[in-house]
Parts: structure tokens; C-alpha cells; sequence
């Protein structure tokens, strides 16, 4: 089956496309681009070479691929990126090519995840069956083994390895090696500090419904009661406010544990 390339697509002299590729609208494919079979670009793609790209990946919309890489020691020099099959990369998603003192290639291998806005710096390579979520960063030269998982906002520095089957917690900054089997979590998670007042006010809540929330708030995380106890308090303050009555059955509805 041949490739179909939409209208508005532009797909320069020297790309080899397989069969069933799929170029979307307003997409650009540069020369020295290699797709393998049943691959598909959504719209607004970008897509330059030299690279090669596997079979049965899919690249959602506003993705960039193969780009120069973002280092001011590259000089123009050939430069390579090579994408294994079966990918599925999501909106925003950028990739760059190698750099020549760095390998010259930038590697992806197999079955990997790479949701919207993840950035894989020049001369990296990453593994198979990884998941790199939201806005997940490498930075230069990084070896991501596989079955890797990044969470959200999670930065890798330069250089650094992360082991096969290590899990990144979400907007952990790494700037070491990660072994394998290992999970890193971010210290220092977000805490309640206070009550949004001010907001609540924008929105036409009077003081009085105000001071109730102030007064649930106290309980559940100045008063140094347990989860129990507090939630008690809670149930008391709840007789006269339907705004504390909707914080008690938010709590009571909840699956994760309560950020305290």
C-alpha cells in the first residue's frame, strides 16, 4: 500500500517512505528521512534528517523530530537520529540528531511512551517499553535503559544514566546515575499552606462561609490531630456549613492519601 501524503504536506526529494506511511496535514519530511512501514505523522509535523525511523510508530500532531541539536558547539557537522518501531509519541514531543563529538546519533529504541512535551536532547539513547510522561527532559548524552518510567516534569542532567526498570518519581530533578530497580522520589512534595481566601472571595463567598472554611482548615492541619480526630472536628463543623460538609466527603471519597 503506498504512503498517503496529505495535500498540504511537504515531503522533499530524498525521503523514503514505506508502505502505509501516513503524512498528515502541513507536515514537513526532509531528505534523508527514512520511515519504515505503517508509521503515521499527524498534523503539523516536523520531521528532518538524517534519520531513520522503524515501522508502526505513530507521532501525534506538533511533534519535531530530528532537529539540530540545541548545543553551540554543533557545526553543522552529519548528525544522525535513529527510532526504533512501534513508538507512540505524542503532541509537542521534540527529539534531536546527534552531535559530532557526542556519537553523532541519537537513539530510541522499541515500544516506548513519549507523551506530550517530553524532550530528548542530542546523543541520547533510550531504551525499550520506557514511558517518559508530561514534560519529561533529558538534557545531552543521556542512557535511559529499559522499561525506564519518567513522571511528570521530570529533569535528567547531562551525562546521566538511569538503570533498567528504575522508576523517577513526578518533577525529580536527577543529576546522577539512577542504578537499575531503583525509584527516586523528589523531596520536598508541595504542602497545604492555607486557605485560598482571596480567591474565594473573587468568587462571592461571604465571611462567614469564609471563616468556616478557616476553621475546617485548623482542624485538619494546624490542630496536630490525627486523620481520625480531625476528621471528627470536620463532621462537627459540618452540622452548620455545606462548605466543610463538601471538604468532609472529599476526603472520605478520596483513593490517595491526604497531602498533609
Amino acid at each position: 500500500m503506498a504512503a498517503a501524503i496529505h495535500p498540504s504536506a511537504v515531503v522533499e526529494p530524498g525521503a523514503t517512505l514505506g508502505a502505509g506511511v501516513q503524512v498528515g496535514a502541513f507536515c514537513h519530511v526532509g531528505a534523508e528521512v527514512v520511515v519504515g512501514d505503517g508509521t503515521r505523522f499527524g498534523p503539523h509535523c516536523s520531521v528532518q534528517g538524517p534519520a531513520r525511523i522503524g515501522r508502526d510508530n505513530h507521532f501525534h500532531g506538533h511533534c519535531a523530530i530530528g532537529g539540530e541539536p540545541q548545543d553551540k558547539k554543533y557545526a553543522g557537522e552529519r548528525v544522525e537520529l535513529s527510532i526504533g518501531d512501534r513508538n507512540t509519541v505524542r503532541e509537542f514531543v521534540t527529539i534531536n540528531r546527534g552531535t559530532g563529538g557526542g556519537g553523532g546519533i541519537t537513539r530510541i529504541g522499541d515500544d516506548n511512551w513519549l507523551l506530550a512535551y517530553t524532550h530528548v536532547a542530542h546523543d541520547c539513547s533510550v531504551g525499550d517499553h520506557c514511558v517518559f510522561s508530561n514534560n519529561a527532559t533529558l538534557a545531552g548524552h543521556v542512557s535511559v535503559g529499559d522499561h525506564v518510567i519518567l513522571s511528570g516534569f521530570v529533569g535528567i542532567h547531562q551525562f546521566c544514566r538511569i538503570g533498567a526498570h528504575a522508576f523517577i518519581g513526578m518533577g525529580a530533578f536527577v543529576n546522577g546515575d539512577v542504578p537499575p530497580f531503583v525509584m527516586v522520589a523528589q523531596e520536598g512534595y508541595g504542602r497545604p499552606r492555607g486557605i485560598n481566601s482571596e480567591g474565594l472571595k473573587r468568587r462571592g463567598f461571604d465571611a462567614s462561609r469564609i471563616t468556616a472554611i478557616k476553621r475546617a482548615y485548623r482542624a485538619l492541619y494546624v490542630s496536630g490531630a490525627s486523620l481520625e480526630e480531625a476528621r471528627g472536628k470536620l463532621a462537627a463543623l459540618a452540622t452548620d456549613s455545606d462548605d466543610v460538609r463538601a471538604l468532609l466527603a472529599f476526603i472520605d471519597s478520596g483513593e490517595r492519601p491526604l497531602l498533609r
